[in-house]
């Protein structure tokens, strides 16, 4: 699935492969050489705006782009579309000093991405916003992130996250759970502590989820590899449930089942104050939370982030982000 910058930027090229997919499905004549090489341009053109296979195969793109005269402008917008659907940060922050040389060389028309100057200067802005991020440089965020709305206020639903993102993690410094609290547990009589489920392990992942969240079922199956992977590897696994109406349990219990006799990690109600999710700040489903042995917290996020991969690296080495159910690769 594209990012949603992908689909704010891409409409564009969108509309030129779609162009060029309805003159495949006419009968023609022979084209003339002009022609042909007009649509090995078109085809690299596309291919170099839908790879997302691996930074491999967008090489290899590239590298076609650039046998059709395709300019180094466009390759960068395309680079830039790739790294921001990747959620690669620090890639998008290595990219500035490209973006800054270009910056006043830009020509509109040469352009397949942006519709006018201001949206490919608020794309430079947010470049530099996430370079401040990587410095850990706040007020220089906040700068280049504010000057990057004022210019393209449509594209605010991809500056937006990583402001999210931001004051989550300033929060979550100052947090500390309570890990003797006791829990109800979905599928057994005995409640349980996070305490006890942390003992003898490196750290505990807390699982959010709902059955009646369609995110949360369609993530279910890379769940299980992962708590699998995590459990062989001491790290504790916890799903909670935080809605404790009557259907919603029996949902959940009968979403349980479905997975065997023996589901990985414990299974918890999540209704005894302070509630856990309000606490943390669960604002989606599933999110996924890395809590350490003394109850500080390491990670708050989406499940698909690198940031969760990284922080469990550093607890065990050995740990190795799976191939997921879903046949999705770490990169």
């Amino acid at each position: 699935m594209r990012s949603v910058t992908v689909a704010l930027l891409l409409g564009t090229v969108i509309a030129t492969s779609a162009h060029a997919a309805d003159k495949t499905k006419r009968p023609a004549a022979p084209p003339a050489p002009a022609a042909a090489a007009v649509s090995l341009r078109d085809a690299a053109l596309e291919r170099l705006f839908t790879e997302r296979e691996s930074p491999a195969a967008l090489l290899a793109a590239i590298e076609q782009a650039r046998k059709q005269h395709i300019g180094e402008q466009v390759i960068l917008e395309a680079r830039f579309l790739f790294l921001v659907d990747r959620h690669d940060d620090a890639a998008i922050a290595a990219l500035l000093p490209e973006f800054i040389k270009r910056r006043a060389a830009f020509n509109l028309d040469d352009s397949k991405t942006f519709a006018c100057k201001d949206d490919w200067l608020a794309v430079n802005e947010y470049v530099e916003a996430i370079a401040a991020l990587q410095h850990g440089d706040k007020d220089a965020f906040k700068q280049h992130i504010t000057e990057a709305f004022w210019l393209s206020p449509r594209q605010g639903a991809v500056f937006a996250p990583h402001i999210e993102r931001l004051r989550l993690a300033e929060a979550m410094r100052s947090i500390k759970i309570d890990l003797a609290a006791q829990f109800t547990t979905i599928n057994s009589p005995t409640p349980e502590s996070l305490k006890n489920l942390l003992a003898g392990h490196h750290a505990l992942l807390l699982h959010f989820w709902s059955p009646w969240s369609n995110e949360s079922a369609a993530a279910m199956p890379d769940f299980i590899v992962t708590a699998k992977v995590l459990e062989a590897n001491k790290i504790a696994v916890a799903s909670i449930l935080a809605d404790d109406s009557a259907k919603v349990l029996a949902d959940a219990r009968a979403a349980l089942k479905a997975l065997g006799a023996k589901p990985p990690g414990a299974w918890l109600l999540d209704k005894s104050p302070p509630v856990l999710n309000r606490q943390l700040r669960v604002l989606a489903l599933p999110t996924m939370v890395l809590v350490a042995a003394d109850g500080g917290i390491l990670f708050n996020g989406e499940p698909a982030d690198d940031a969760l991969w990284q922080a469990l690296h550093q607890l065990n080495a050995a740990i190795r982000r799976p191939t997921l159910a879903t046949g999705a690769t770490a990169p």
